[in-house]
């Protein structure tokens, strides 16, 4: 019954920016450590950006400077602004809900591609 939602890929050229958007129900989202990770055919999922609680991020080295992650607790959603994007960013991003406690839950949403190309 928990659903994360995310929305906002598609195509785009190189050095073009886009922004995604993950819309979370059914959990008590400010108790929750958010984030974006990735996955091409052949690879690990890897992780792209967390938001803790409290707000502090971490990113993968490879998105350093050029992404950015934030969080809505009102509203129950987070974003990821990805800016001076690569061909090598082309990936199914995916949304990740984690509780980080003694009884941890974590929910993953469905997916949404993004794809950079001329």
């Amino acid at each position: 019954q928990v659903h994360l939602v995310e929305s906002g890929g598609g195509l785009v050229q190189p050095g073009g920016s886009l922004r995604l958007s993950c819309a979370a129900s059914q959990i008590t989202f400010r108790r929750y450590v958010m984030g974006w990770y990735r996955q091409v055919p052949g690879k690990e999922r890897e992780m792209v950006a967390t938001i803790s609680t409290g707000n502090s991020t971490n990113y993968a080295d490879s998105v350093k400077g050029r992404f950015t992650v934030t969080r809505d607790n009102d509203k129950d959603i987070v974003y990821l602004q990805m800016n001076s994007l690569k061909p090598e960013d082309t990936a199914v991003y995916f949304c990740n809900a984690d509780s980080k406690g003694l009884f941890t839950r974590v929910f993953w949403g469905q997916g949404t591609q993004v794809t950079v190309s001329p």
